[in-house]
């Protein structure tokens, strides 16, 4: 009969693996991504109004149209005159089935220049127009 011989320990195979390099760049990359995620949802600072309702979830590819205290106009963040939104919006939504825009508008804006806007929107062939308010201090 064969007889199995154990092996000693300078020929035994190495079976740990050595993680404290892989957790040294795990933590830098989330130090990396902790501070860079904040610079990348920044926006437009718009002062919106405060209302009591629920609010509309946007995190999907909507788009969005902002109204700022200075009466600029930008389409999700790109800065467009007035007389150019109309042909903008009808060369959007030439292709696109869901015809939805949502207007933020800074609260010192006048009513009437929202109003113009949202004609303007309207024209372009948008079905559905809404509105972005924050909700009021408290208020969750």
């Amino acid at each position: 009969m064969r007889r199995l011989r154990r092996r000693n320990s300078e020929n035994k195979a190495m079976a740990e693996i050595n993680v404290t390099p892989f957790v040294d760049v795990m933590l830098v990359l989330l130090i990396i991504f902790m501070v860079t995620a904040p610079m990348l949802s920044m926006g437009i600072d718009v002062n919106l109004p405060k209302v009591k309702s629920k609010s509309v979830d946007v995190a999907e590819e909507k788009l969005v149209l902002t109204i700022t205290e200075a009466r600029e106009i930008f389409l999700n963040k790109t800065k467009m005159p007035f007389g150019e939104l109309n042909p903008k919006l009808e060369a959007i939504f030439s292709n696109r089935i869901d015809r939805e825009v949502f207007l933020r508008a800074d609260r010192s804006v006048p009513y009437g220049f929202v109003v113009e806007v949202m004609s303007e929107i309207r024209k372009a062939g948008v079905d559905k127009l809404g509105l972005i308010t924050e909700p009021p201090e408290g208020i969750k």
